[in-house]
């Protein structure tokens, strides 16, 4: 009946809206766990996948982490392998205290910015830390045997290290320890390799009376409390005013990118140097006029002068964006490829509309020659003089050659960062950081750093602060320049132009590398 049919059809459904497509159709209960079972299945090879990742291809960078739970605990308790130099004297190794348990002693203080500490206490820092799972044995030279090792009555296996280090820096009468009358920092390194040669900032401490026991927290504290700040990495976590010794980065991204060859010149240069070049209301000014007069100043004269007017109308016509290109060909930007952790280098803050993230013209023109918000480690412009010693190509710095455990040697290989410049262009600047340090108006800027029978190149600088304080003193640079060995950085704190301390410093610390190497 019609009735009743209308009865039982609102039964069949929800009164509000229509049928689903579903309904009416009940699935199998053989279908139903074949689906649960291939979700869970799934599930679980999910799972699987995640585990055998983290415990297989990323487990050996996990049991290297500083911070992994094994290496914290190893660190307190093993006997850590020894740190020596590259001749193999040694640099740190072990002593036991009055409950026979070990603690660290090092060679030198000369040492304690580089090699660091390892404490009980206060844990690890330099290269005692970057190093702390080979040192303390949680990894091995065999990764087969990292596998296994759990299984093993004595997993550990202590790997001895051998830096890239030179005597020089660590022995009784040591040129690094020069520095350490100041407050600064000192990199040297072979540019053919990256093998970093010395690596020191001053003031330096005593790291054996950190790793001790008996002395930690008493020397700790004072460290901390110490206004010089001691602690503090310069080398490679301080940032500064670079000064003059920037003009080599001007130079890479100018002519690289052909917007100034080494024969280019301004006209407007000459008469600027008395009254300072103007440019959007800001005069860029100089003090060099008294040698070099009316001459219109090329690339050459221009590095041997450490003229800014010429580098700041360079700067300007390069352009931001290659300036913030090649600055970052340099490894500007982002922390350098190193053993220890490293501060960024700047070459501007990057908030401006400008390119390359200048704010305007009169940054850029500042930036050129290295003041408004530029900002370098000495690590970092030591790179810079190596890659022009390197014909344009940038090492990886490091400063381990191998580490040696039971179960084999680790070597460690040189490897390249990038390509900044072609080798013509860092053979124009290796000619005009020649000048530079050996030519008669670039000994006035950089007196000192020449030594006889090396042919030394290189760029001093006079890094401007505040008005009322002394300027930073740096120099960069390499040798011989014919064939180079050796590059270097030198930073002296607030000591005055690059001429006052570290040309001087540099030059002592090449002289020593000559003796070292036989040049």
């Amino acid at each position: 009946m019609p009735g009743q049919r209308g009865r039982q059809d609102s039964h069949a459904y929800p009164i509000s809206g229509s049928a689903p497509s579903w309904a009416g159709r009940r699935i199998g209960i053989g279908a139903a766990l074949g689906r649960v079972s291939l979700i869970l299945a799934l599930a679980f090879g999910g799972l699987a996948l995640g585990a055998g990742y983290w415990q297989v291809v990323e487990s050996p960078n996990l049991s290297r982490a500083p911070d992994d739970a094994a290496v914290i605990a190893a660190a307190r308790n093993v006997l850590r392998g020894e740190i020596t130099d590259r001749d193999g004297v040694r640099l740190a190794w072990n002593d036991r205290d009055q409950n026979r348990e070990p603690y660290r002693v090092y060679a030198s203080n000369a040492l304690s910015g580089v090699i660091g500490y390892s404490s009980r206490q206060y844990g690890q820092a330099g290269v005692e830390q970057a190093w702390n799972a080979q040192l303390s044995g949680v990894v091995s030279a065999d990764p087969l045997r990292d596998l296994v090792r759990k299984f093993e009555v004595d997993p550990s296996d202590p790997q001895d290290l051998r830096t890239t280090l030179l005597q020089l820096q660590h022995e009784r009468r040591s040129e690094v320890l020069r520095v350490g009358r100041n407050r600064g920092a000192v990199v040297m390194l072979d540019p053919r390799n990256g093998e970093v040669l010395a690596l020191a900032s001053t003031p330096t401490y005593n790291a054996s009376n950190i790793a001790n026991p008996a002395t930690a927290a008493r020397t700790f504290d004072r460290l901390r409390e110490d206004e010089a700040s001691p602690l503090l990495p310069r080398a490679t976590r301080g940032q500064y005013v670079p000064g003059s010794i920037f003009k080599i980065v001007t130079a890479m991204a100018a002519l690289e990118s052909g917007a100034v060859s080494p024969a280019t010149s301004y006209a407007d240069q000459p008469r600027s140097e008395t009254r300072g070049w103007l440019i959007d209301g800001f005069r860029v000014r100089d003090g060099h006029h008294a040698m070099t007069g009316s001459r219109e100043l090329d690339f050459d004269g221009a590095v041997e002068a450490s003229c800014n007017i010429w580098f700041a109308e360079t700067g300007v016509r390069t352009g931001g964006d290659a300036m913030a290109e090649y600055a970052a060909r340099l490894g500007f930007g982002a922390p350098l490829p190193f053993d220890l952790s490293t501060a960024t280098s700047q070459i501007t803050n990057g908030d401006g509309d400008l390119g390359g993230g200048f704010s305007d013209r009169v940054e850029l023109a500042n930036a050129a020659y290295g003041q408004a918000e530029t900002l370098v480690t000495p690590l970092q412009m030591a790179l810079v003089a190596a890659t022009v010693a390197n014909d344009g190509t940038m090492m990886r710095p490091h400063l381990v050659l191998e580490a040696k455990g039971k179960a084999g040697t680790t070597t460690i290989n040189p490897a390249s960062v990038s390509r900044v410049v072609a080798p013509g262009v860092a053979g124009e600047i290796n000619d005009a950081m020649r000048l530079a340090v050996q030519g008669q108006v670039g000994q006035v800027f950089t007196a000192g750093a020449n030594v006889l029978g090396l042919n030394v190149a290189g760029k001093s600088g006079t890094a401007e602060l505040d008005p009322g304080t002394s300027p930073h003193s740096w120099f960069i640079g390499f040798a011989p320049a014919d064939d180079p060995q050796v590059a270097i950085a030198v930073l002296v704190e607030r000591s005055g132009g690059g001429t006052v301390k570290a040309s001087p410093i540099a030059g002592e610390l090449l002289r020593a590398w000559q003796r070292w190497s036989g040049s």
